[in-house]
């Protein structure tokens, strides 16, 4: 398909020209990325002609046409999996990281084939991404963008739309942290997924912390998952250890043993049984990926492996007294904010509004407050909600990345979208790659057309109504 149809051969020779920073253990120094939205996550709106022409449908409620992964399976269910395979192949990528957004339905079994209607198929497709990331030396965070029972209403990029929101209860926890069990396993057993050195938790919740009951439950158990899997790969995981010996003989014997084992904090009723239901869907996956040292868990006992960074949305994504995913923390941990002003709430729709806020922007120092540091930018982009010229799209872009460079650094949204006369100008400020083309972007992502852009706009009076609001916007919402 068009939007990722040339895409190895450009991975290979920006890998080289954008990639500034040398990637260690837990991530680049400073990361300069892109998400590879609508590639595992198919969202309608960033490439209309395309969807159109697999039968797709565009209407102002999504939740009422083909407007999704799930509509179009429902609706397809002979060809849907042919239509996303021609979709998948991945050969296009971005810089020194890159994001790549998940459905939980990308773990076949995790579907409730009854009720619930997705495409099959993806993770091959994934490890062949992974796979070329790793060449290239280019890093990524794996992020579960779209969790089972849906976390947010009304929204493409959780694979349905609906205002049917069920993620916040028990069973899809569940459901959620056996999928993160089976990711861990992967990322440390398959030599595809070397590149991966972030699992993120949920793509952008419920803002408001009343509405989530037992998110900060599952915080915690979220960090558990990652924890418990890696002690059991022989990985050593900062102030544990395990109190039960593990067998010699595979992984998925160590995964049963320490599911009826009594064990600490980290191996808890939950974990068990998670680590329980995993082990079929692990034996599964090993064959169906090739991955042959899975039959040797002490081949990993070595200083090079270490912990995957558990990520989470920031404290400040939620309000009204919401659980701090800081306090789940054992290990290495990662912090995401997701920042768009073209939704409204952030400041005033003009240039001079823009420019102030975004310079004097305080979140880093405001989250680092809270515990919740390193914090990187995961999402954010050129869109606005007046007709920007260019000339203002060269200081947005110079503004919005010295604002997130104060951090950990920033992923751009997206790597690419569609460009049609049905997508009209959308990949002007949605594309990293037009913006590289027009040059709003640099060529090195380290550096900037103009890094004296904010000079004259800190410290401002006019700063202090656009910096209050600290919970971001959504993309669509």
């Amino acid at each position: 398909m068009k939007v990722y149809g040339a895409l190895l051969a450009l991975l290979q020779c920006t890998a080289t020209i954008l990639a500034s920073v040398a990637p260690s253990i837990s991530g680049p120094d400073k990361i300069y990325g892109v998400n590879l939205g609508s590639w595992l996550v198919l969202e309608a709106w960033m490439l209309p002609a395309e969807w159109a022409a697999m039968g797709g449908e565009t209407c102002d409620d999504c939740s009422q046409c083909i407007a999704s992964e799930f509509a179009y399976a429902q609706a397809y269910p002979k060809t849907v999996d042919f239509a996303f395979a021609k979709h998948w192949p991945l050969k296009d990528a971005g810089i020194n990281t890159v994001r790549i957004p998940l459905g939980y339905w990308i773990i076949e079994a995790l579907v409730d084939r009854k009720t619930e209607y997705f495409p099959r198929g993806g993770l091959r497709y994934l490890q062949r991404g992974l796979n070329w990331l790793k060449t290239a030396g280019i890093q990524a965070i794996l992020d579960h963008h779209a969790l089972p029972g849906v976390q947010t209403a009304g929204q493409q990029f959780t694979g349905r739309c609906t205002q049917d929101v069920e993620f916040y209860t028990d069973y899809n926890y569940h459901r959620a942290l056996v999928w993160t069990a089976v990711m861990t396993t992967i990322s440390h057993l398959d030599p595809s997924f070397d590149s991966v050195f972030a699992i993120e938790a949920v793509n952008e919740p419920i803002m408001d912390a009343t509405k989530t009951p037992g998110y900060g439950d599952f915080q915690k158990n979220f960090v558990n998952c990652i924890r418990a899997v890696e002690l059991l790969l022989g990985i050593t995981v900062p102030g544990e250890t395990l109190n039960f010996k593990l067998p010699s003989t595979n992984i998925t014997d160590a995964f049963n043993v320490a599911a009826s084992s009594s064990g600490s904090n980290i191996f808890n009723d939950e974990i068990r049984s998670v680590l329980k239901d995993a082990v079929p869907i692990l034996t599964g996956i090993v064959l169906e990926l090739g991955i042959l040292n899975a039959q040797f868990p002490s081949a990993l006992v070595h200083s090079q492996r270490t912990p995957l960074v558990a990520n989470f949305m920031d404290i400040n994504w939620q309000h009204n007294n919401p659980a701090n995913p800081a306090d789940a923390a054992i290990g290495p941990q990662g912090y995401d904010n997701h920042l768009y002003y073209s939704f409204g709430g952030v400041a005033d729709p003009t240039e001079e509004a823009y420019l102030t806020s975004i310079c004097n922007l305080q979140r880093v120092q405001a989250d680092a407050a809270l515990g919740n540091t390193p914090l990187w930018f995961g999402e954010w982009g050129l869109p606005t909600q007046f007709q920007a010229s260019d000339e203002f799209l060269f200081k947005w872009a110079d503004a919005q990345k010295l604002a997130y460079s104060q951090g950990k650094g920033w992923i751009f949204w997206n790597f690419k979208t569609e460009i049609s006369e049905q997508a009209g100008d959308l990949s002007r400020q949605w594309s990293y790659l037009d913006g590289l083309k027009r040059g709003y972007l640099t060529q090195d992502p380290s550096q900037y057309n103009d890094a004296r852009v904010c000079d004259s706009y800190r410290n401002s009076s006019t700063s202090k109504r656009t910096n209050q609001d600290l919970t971001g916007a959504s993309r669509l919402g």
